[in-house]
C-alpha cells in the first residue's frame, strides 16, 4: 500500500517539479545507459510508474556528480544493477522535443552484477529483454540508440 502512495505522490508532483526546474534551470543534463548481457544478447530497460513505455535506464545529473558517475547511480538506484567497469560514453544528445533545454549523455556499460530490482515510486519494473524481442512500448529514442550500439547506427544529435 504505501509503494502505491509513493507512485501516486510521485505521478502528481512529476509536473510540479517539472516547472520548477524549468524556471531555476536554463538546461538540464540527465544520462541513460545501454546495459547488455551481451553473451544471452539481453539488454536491460525500465518501466516508470508515472509515465508509460520502456526505456533505458537514467536520470538526472547531481550538482558535484561526473557524468558517468551519474549513469552508474542510476542503474544501481534504478535496477539494482553494481557496475564492475566505468561505462563507455556512446555520445551526447539534445533531447529538446521531450523537455526544453534537455541533454542527455547516454553510456554503454557491458560489466556488472546484479543485486536485485525492488520496484519503487518511480521505477514498476526493470527487467532484461532479448534483443530481438523487445516490448510493445519500447520508446522510439531506445530503438534508436540499441541500433547505433549495436548495428553501427549513425549518431545523431538529436535525441
Amino acid at each position: 500500500m504505501a509503494e502505491r502512495l509513493k507512485r501516486v505522490a510521485f505521478r502528481a508532483l512529476k509536473p510540479v517539479l517539472r516547472a520548477v526546474y524549468r524556471q531555476t534551470r536554463g538546461m538540464t543534463l540527465g544520462t541513460r545507459v545501454v546495459v547488455l548481457k551481451e553473451q544471452a544478447g539481453e539488454v536491460l530497460l525500465v518501466r516508470h510508474g508515472y509515465a508509460p513505455g520502456w526505456l533505458l535506464p537514467g536520470g538526472g545529473v547531481e550538482r558535484g556528480e561526473a557524468l558517468a558517475q551519474s549513469a552508474v547511480r542510476e542503474v544501481r538506484e534504478e535496477a539494482g544493477i553494481v557496475a564492475e567497469e566505468e561505462p563507455v560514453l556512446h555520445g551526447i544528445f539534445l533531447n529538446d522535443a521531450q523537455f526544453k533545454g534537455d541533454h542527455v549523455a547516454c553510456y554503454v556499460l557491458r560489466r556488472f552484477r546484479a543485486e536485485g530490482f525492488t520496484p519503487n515510486g518511480e521505477i514498476a519494473e526493470a527487467r532484461f529483454f532479448p534483443l530481438t524481442a523487445l516490448p510493445d512500448g519500447t520508446t522510439p529514442g531506445t530503438r534508436r540508440r540499441l541500433c547505433e550500439v549495436l548495428e553501427g547506427a549513425p549518431v545523431p544529435a538529436i535525441w
